[in-house]
């Protein structure tokens, strides 16, 4: 390996820590690398316009700009109604209102902050006059927050399919399964700890007391829930039915979301319009800069043999596909500690896919791993995003949500995550009953 792909190398570490936004990170590093090993930087403007010229960028878009307009159209409200009388009566049963509501608001909004943005205002208090702990129901609501990256319409699902060159529609079906087992995980684990975190109160909710009483609710929420919960299915039967691509489908999903939202719910105005318009080019700037950027690093690290090193060193290192497994989630949960999920898969999968193909590793299957684990990263401290954008939003402090979420990464989100690692059926029997049997490759 060249002296200049190592000082990039570093470089890049070092203005991580310094704190630079990762989109320049990525260029000034291989701007660097470049000049070093005497390259023309003309490499750098073809590797980016080439990374963005994609349809797939548009779909990232027009999901991106689909679930900010339901954020700001009020469909958590229905939803939120739509799951107190689906689950409101279980034991523990208004802590897991939250995680089927964010199960719901996943399918909705493609990600992970627009969920506990819209629900932790939304539930948190009013669960407090409940008895329920503001640090254990906010704690549950940032950990479920990852299921947006797990239920389709997926924004990093569609980061990875435009990385590694994988069918969306099949990735979209892959992650299902484990996104199902995650919130099945958590109604389990909430129902033998939640009285740990409840207090004696002289307020209750109100809830239908007889069967009839409980259909007659279920009835109603449906009713009122049904034009936000279209929005998935709208999207789902455009992509598999074959009526429509994907990044057709998100553009459908815009229009529909502001016929809901303008006539349907009317809480659609010009202020939360614009205001939806405004965070949407943000996050696709965002994402844009991220995505060409670190097309243009990692294109630079594999010309120069770091993709071919690292499998090399990983297959010299351990003779078992066992253990090159754990030790790819390690260095995704290591990196998902500092870094954000989309960052890593514009890293990570160019540097992993070499290794990946010499394993003989589904690409689909690998996908639904990589996106399990970034999942989880969201939650493990230090700088995790759910932690900060949750205690900003719910007024507790970061470091009294971390016990409780720590219990939900260690006795669920780990188990999910080596079940969807060592088990390819999880990920690959779905999109192989929808797509064919041409999905399921080798393990």
């Amino acid at each position: 390996m060249e002296s200049g792909v190592v000082i990039s190398l570093f470089l890049f570490l070092g203005l991580i820590i310094v704190g630079m936004p990762l989109g320049w990170v990525f260029i000034a590093s291989t701007a660097a690398g470049l000049f070093l090993i005497d390259t023309p930087l003309a490499f750098m403007a073809g590797t980016f316009f080439h990374s963005l010229f994609t349809p797939v960028v548009m779909a990232i878009g027009f999901f991106v700009f689909a679930g900010g307009l339901i954020s700001e159209a009020g469909l958590a409200d229905r939803i939120v109604r739509f799951s107190y009388a689906l689950v409101g009566k279980a034991k523990g049963g208004l802590i897991v209102v939250g995680i089927v509501a964010t199960l719901f608001m996943s399918a909705l909004t493609g990600s992970s902050v627009p969920c506990i943005s819209a629900l932790i205002p939304l539930l948190v208090p009013r669960l407090e006059k409940y008895g329920y702990q503001k640090r254990y129901t906010t704690a549950v609501l940032c950990s479920s927050s990852f299921l947006g990256y797990l239920i389709p319409p997926s924004v990093p699902a569609l980061i990875y399919c435009l990385v590694a060159q994988q069918s969306v529609a099949a990735l979209f079906l892959a992650t299902v399964f484990p996104g199902l087992l995650l919130a099945i995980g958590y109604c389990v684990l909430n129902y033998f700890i939640v009285d740990k975190y409840t207090f004696p109160s002289a307020e209750k909710p109100v809830l239908p007391e007889t069967f009839r009483e409980s259909m007659k609710e279920l009835g109603s929420a449906t009713w009122a829930a049904l034009p936000a919960l279209g929005c998935p299915l709208l999207i789902l039967v455009g992509i598999y039915g074959g009526i429509c691509t994907p990044n057709e489908a998100g553009a459908i999903a815009v229009i529909y979301c502001m016929i809901v939202g303008f006539f349907v719910y009317r809480e659609l105005k010009f202020g939360n319009f614009s205001r939806a318009i405004v965070n949407t080019c943000v996050t696709l700037g965002m994402i844009a800069l991220l995505l060409g950027g670190g097309t243009v690093l990692t294109r630079f690290l594999t010309r120069e043999g770091v993709a071919q090193a690292l499998a090399s060193g990983m297959l010299g290192l351990f003779h078992s596909k066992f253990m090159i497994l754990i030790s790819i989630n390690l260095f995704l949960l290591l990196l998902g500690m500092f870094l954000d999920g989309i960052p890593i898969l514009i890293l990570a999968v160019p540097l992993i896919l070499p290794l990946a193909n010499q394993l003989g590793i589904n690409l689909v299957h690998l996908g639904s791993m990589m996106i399990v684990n970034i999942g989880l990263g969201v939650m493990t401290p230090p700088f995790a995003m759910s932690i900060f954008v949750g205690s900003r939003l719910s007024g507790v402090p970061a470091g009294e949500l971390i016990p409780p979420m720590m219990m939900y990464l260690f006795c669920v989100g780990i188990p999910v995550l080596l079940l969807t690692t060592y088990i390819p059926f999880l990920s690959c029997w779905l999109p192989t009953l929808a797509l064919g049997t041409q999905i399921v490759g080798p393990w």
